[in-house]
């Protein structure tokens, strides 16, 4: 219950200190420190990051790509080359029609024709991609419930 209510408070606010944890959850800074190294070495917490506005950095075009692979596609390949994509920010296999969904950002149309004409579409296994232009996001988060786990 302690690492849960550790893993609420930073997941709201990663750059939470040790003693402000601590006095939250009535326990020393020293033993929340503790705490947050044995998450990290878990691997329950797999690393921080900041969260840019992406409209503030010219990235306000949000898409979906879904993917389809051909009879020869080699899945780890295909997962890394997908990955290396710096515009792409998930890459998820799955299983149905397509193989992958893939969420791109990028400035504007003209650059997600460029990506997926030049850039995805020539990926050795890639058969087909059909793309989904998000007009509006109402949540965008990476906090997970953790009721009932950790």
């Amino acid at each position: 219950a302690t690492d849960r209510r550790i893993l609420e408070l930073l997941q709201t606010n990663a750059r939470i200190s040790n003693a402000e944890i601590g006095r939250t959850i009535e326990l020393a800074a020293s033993a929340v420190h503790q705490r947050i190294r044995k998450l990290e070495s878990s691997g329950v917490i797999r690393g921080y990051e900041t969260r840019v506005d992406p409209e503030a950095v010219g990235r306000s075009l949000a898409a979906f790509v879904r993917v389809q692979t051909g009879e020869v596609a080699r899945a780890a390949a295909l997962t890394a080359a997908l990955a290396a994509i710096p515009e792409v920010q998930e890459v998820h296999r799955v299983v149905g029609e397509d193989c992958f969904f893939v969420k791109v950002r990028v400035r504007g149309p003209g650059e997600l024709a460029r990506l997926l004409d030049d850039v995805i579409q020539p990926i050795p296994g890639v058969a087909a991609t059909r793309t989904t232009i998000v007009l509006t996001t109402a949540k965008e988060s990476a906090v997970l419930p953790l009721e009932g786990g950790a």
